[in-house]
Formats: C-alpha cells, sequence, structure tokens
C-alpha cells in the first residue's frame, strides 16, 4: 500500500488528554475521581479522604512508569488513568537526574547551566509516551494534576504581568502543556467591590460569587490571568465538575446547577 492510500481524512475521535491545576484543596483530585472508572497513579499522599483506586504512593519515577506498564500489559477495566500530581512527579524526576549525576541539586546536574532541567526532558517523555501507549492502545483517558504557581510572564507585545500556570519547570511545562489537550485552571469566581475607608479613602476587595466564598469554576482559555487552552471548543468558562466538563467536551451546554465538587 502506498503513502498516498494511507492518508486519513474526517475526525478521529480519541479519549481525552486533560491537565488540570490549581490551588490547594479546590477540587481537582475529586473532579478526577468523578471520570469514567478512574485509576490513580499518585505521587504525592493527599487521596486519603478520597473514595478512589490507586496505586501504592510511588516512591521513585521508575514506580510511576511500573504502574503505567502494569496498565498496559496487565487485564483490567479501568477508563481513566490519572497522575497526581505533576509537580510531587517532577521531584522523582529530578531525584533521578541527581543520582545519574552523582549530584545533590538538579541545579548541578552535568555541571549546571540549567542542564539538569533539560536532562529531566528525557524521563518526562518516557511518562509521555506511556500515558500515550494507552491512550491509543487501551482508550484510557489521561487526567494530569499540578498545583498552581503565580509566575511573571514577559509579554513581548505587552509590560510583564503575573499569571497563574501549572507549578512545573518552564521545559516540563511547556512539553506537557503542548502534549495535552486540554490545559484547564481550577480557581473560584470573585468580583470586586470598593469598600469605604473613611476620610475619603476607598480601597477594593474580593468578593466571593457563591454561598462557600466564591463559585468554583474552571478557566478553559488563555488569557493574561492565567494558561489554559482547549482543542474541543470549549467556553473560557465552565462549573468546576465532571458532568460540566463532560457536557462542554461534547459540545453541549453544561448546567450551572452542577457548579461545585468538594475539596480534593
Amino acid at each position: 500500500m502506498g503513502l498516498m492510500e494511507r492518508i486519513q481524512s474526517g475526525k478521529q475521535p480519541m479519549p481525552p488528554r486533560l491537565m488540570l491545576y490549581g490551588t490547594e484543596g479546590i477540587g481537582k483530585s475529586t473532579l478526577a475521581a468523578n471520570a469514567p472508572k478512574p485509576i490513580f497513579v499518585q505521587t504525592e499522599d493527599g487521596l486519603a479522604e478520597i473514595a478512589c483506586d490507586k496505586f501504592p504512593l510511588a516512591q521513585t519515577v521508575e514506580d510511576v512508569l511500573a504502574n503505567l506498564a502494569a496498565l498496559s500489559t496487565e487485564p483490567h477495566d479501568f477508563q481513566t488513568v490519572v497522575v497526581d500530581s505533576l509537580d510531587w512527579m517532577e521531584r522523582l524526576i529530578f531525584d533521578a537526574v541527581c543520582r545519574e549525576y552523582r549530584v545533590a541539586s538538579i541545579e548541578k546536574a552535568d555541571g549546571g547551566y540549567q542542564r539538569g532541567y533539560v536532562h529531566a526532558l528525557t524521563h518526562w517523555r518516557k511518562v509521555v509516551d506511556a500515558l500515550g501507549a494507552l491512550r491509543a492502545n487501551k482508550g484510557m483517558a489521561v487526567i494530569l494534576i499540578a498545583h498552581a504557581k503565580v509566575e511573571k510572564f514577559e509579554d513581548p507585545e505587552s509590560t510583564a504581568y503575573d499569571r497563574y500556570s501549572p507549578r512545573l519547570n518552564k521545559h516540563a511545562c511547556a512539553l506537557l502543556t503542548e502534549w495535552s489537550d486540554a490545559v484547564l485552571f481550577a480557581t473560584r469566581k470573585f468580583r470586586t467591590e470598593v469598600e469605604d475607608k473613611g476620610f475619603g479613602r476607598e480601597r477594593a476587595i474580593a468578593v466571593g460569587v457563591g454561598a462557600d466564598g466564591g463559585e468554583r469554576i474552571l478557566r478553559c482559555v488563555g488569557s493574561p490571568a492565567c494558561v489554559a487552552k482547549n482543542r474541543y471548543g470549549l467556553p473560557g468558562e465552565l462549573p468546576l465538575s465532571w458532568p460540566a466538563l463532560m457536557a462542554g467536551l461534547s459540545g453541549e451546554t453544561p448546567s450551572q446547577k452542577e457548579g461545585d465538587v468538594a475539596n480534593g
């Protein structure tokens, strides 16, 4: 068969690859636990209060790869693999690089000058390849969970500003955000009010929208406030719930009544 005869056309639906990041306790793990038949690859000890199936806590990046290999080769009925969390797994990867170069710090690996972070990408690519194989060969959806950080972004078209991004080194963050079909920022919705302090002075205060101090939402489109993207035509904002997210991925209009999930 010639190459021209192997040309593919039209859409080819595949399980989603989602990166979900946000502040502690916003509900990231709880959201993932509501995905279809999830199995957690845990690199941090934070799932005790969530009813879910999970591998033992990974102590090395080799443990993570072994978990993914088991999902690839052993029989199971799981439909979603969840890595919780990426920033804790990055520590395991840094440890692996330090062992390889017999140094105490990733900053000193291979003589320093940021080379350690570049070498870490070799381990990240192994993880990404293993996740991609589960998606392609086992039909499993992938959810990557990370915590958020505030970083200064040097905008070449404007002045520098602060924004939320996944708490990862820039090289790993670029690799994973590019690989993911959607990068979603979990946060709370606030509005700003002006408070009179007296004597002609005022100050702006943030007031939560919702009964519990701020409706929990997903930011699905990038902005100066946060890193986000999606390949599904999602709106800029969705309620933080699995039904709302699935409705968005399928092109339906999510119900605002499905907006919140418990802490996780």
